[in-house]
């Protein structure tokens, strides 16, 4: 049955393997940064985990809905809109030229709103007129075009659908739920009860919070989007607030009770903190203080690419490279390290961030698993039989241990894909594929491969070789073919 199952998937395709779910629609609300602010590592946590999750749910034929639910909306922006016009009242080119680098003017309108009450007191009040309207979709453009510098490297693809996007939606959902009798004043504030601390959905001051927006958001992803399955990627400290949001749902309806294990339904995918090498809260910091995950990108591809021009030169190979093939290589190497890094380790804990450690090839890194697929694609190109032909015409024979050891860890991978769209944990597909490596490295120094009688061993290698791609597309890597 391992053979047949095998020579299946070659015959047929790694699709074949793809799992069956009892859903059709996913939401996958995840990366969510906010307008304004640079992208922090915090929201890589997030972006890289929830784009993985969201392949895995694609390769088990589920519609996935990437949702962006960028922090579009509020105070912040009544600070930045008043700050630019008192600053710049008859200057729009001055203006725009200001705004475009939006770290140092966020921080420049915070120290003044900070400080001084007067302006704190209009920019409350900033909202209505054309030109309001106008400068914050200006300074939410110019977010997006910095925040496009990151995904385009990560190749993440996502639809936003920020906050402001559900505030006409809020008024009715809290009708909805105050008719159902969910909502309750206190102190000067509406609220829903159930959890404690009770969810504040309506402030003192009348206006709409986290929680209202949220609550909003659920309610269209469920009504609207007709979604049956909602999953918000965001770090651990953020997951009571979640769980009271499900706990009003439940409590109006609309999900059903949590003991029941049935769709729709809500689940928070909570993930530790980035470290550094101290163990203190991770910090990549340039000489005005800004995070920028661009720069953290860029430095993973550019410590890459010195060690794949040092390796190169040593083994006398670096003529045979084009300068487009180094570049493109040491960018698959540079953020797919980043990126195994982060999920090779259960979501839930924290990490500690080092370069050195991810850009190793040795132990469970993603230079060490590229390596690993380049040898295989470079063991079956020296093959004596067109591979194509071979899975047409021959079968695999599992003789050897160490053959039959491979081709039942091979068959497993449907089962932990299943696991992972369960449990919502990227770590089991990582630790399956490290396990792979390994078991072929083992039938590969026990069992004739290269000049071997047996051309069926080439199907074997075949085999793991497109397992082990399809594992780097799901974590969103780019495989290399030669190294």
């Amino acid at each position: 049955i391992i053979v047949q199952r095998i020579q299946d998937m070659l015959i047929h395709g790694i699709e074949s393997w793809s799992p069956i779910l009892p859903v059709k629609r996913v939401v996958l609300d995840f990366s969510s940064p906010n307008i304004a602010k640079e992208m922090h590592v915090g929201h890589i946590r997030s972006t890289i985990i929830g784009d993985t999750l969201a392949r895995i749910f694609e390769f088990a034929n589920i519609e996935v809905l990437r949702r962006n639910h960028v922090g579009d909306w509020g105070t912040q922006f009544g600070m930045l809109i008043q700050f630019l016009f008192e600053k710049f009242p008859n200057g729009e080119e001055a203006a725009n030229q200001a705004i475009g680098d939006l770290q140092s003017f966020y921080r420049d309108a915070k120290k003044k709103f900070d400080e001084n009450p007067d302006f704190k007191g209009r920019a409350q009040q900033a909202r209505g007129e054309d030109r309001y309207l106008a400068a914050w979709k200006s300074i939410c453009q110019i977010s997006r075009n910095e925040f496009d510098l990151v995904y385009k490297r990560l190749n993440v693809e996502l639809e936003e659908k920020g906050e402001s996007f559900y505030n006409p939606y809020i008024p009715r959902v809290l009708e909805e739920l105050t008719g159902k009798g969910l909502i309750t004043e206190s102190k000067g504030a509406r609220v829903i009860e159930g959890r404690k601390p009770p969810l504040i959905v309506v402030k003192r001051d009348g206006g709409f919070n986290y929680a209202s927006t949220d609550l909003a958001a659920l309610w269209y992803r469920l009504n609207v989007e007709m979604a049956e399955w909602i999953i918000y990627v965001t770090d651990v400290g953020q997951q009571q607030h979640f769980h009271s949001v499900f706990s009003a749902a439940r409590m109006a309806g609309w999900l059903p009770d949590q003991k029941e294990e049935k769709y729709p339904k809500a689940s928070h995918v909570g993930f530790g903190f980035v470290l550094g090498a101290d163990g203190s809260r991770f910090r990549t910091r340039s000489s005005d203080g800004a995070v920028r995950l661009v720069d953290l990108l860029d430095e993973a591809k550019s410590q890459s690419l010195a060690q794949l021009i040092k390796r190169l030169t040593e083994n006398g190979q670096i003529a045979k490279w084009t300068d487009e093939e180094l570049d493109k290589t040491s960018e698959a190497i540079g953020y797919g390290a980043v990126k195994y890094a982060d999920l090779k380790n259960n979501r839930l804990t924290d990490y500690k961030f080092s370069y050195e450690q991810m850009l190793s090839d040795k132990g469970n890194t993603a230079v060490y698993l590229q390596y690993a697929h380049a040898r295989i694609c470079s063991i079956i190109q020296k093959s004596n039989k067109d591979v194509e032909e071979l899975k047409m015409t021959e079968f695999i024979t599992l003789g050897h241990p160490d053959e039959r050891s491979l081709g039942l860890h091979l068959i497993q991978f449907a089962e932990v894909v299943e696991q992972v769209c369960d449990d919502l944990s990227p770590h089991r597909l990582c630790d399956y594929l490290y396990t792979l490596s390994e078991r072929f490295s083992q039938f590969y120094t026990n069992c004739q491969v290269v000049g071997s009688p047996e051309e069926t061993s080439r199907l074997l290698c075949q085999a793991t070789a497109i397992v082990m791609r399809q594992c780097f597309h799901l974590l969103g890597i780019t495989p290399v073919h030669k190294l």
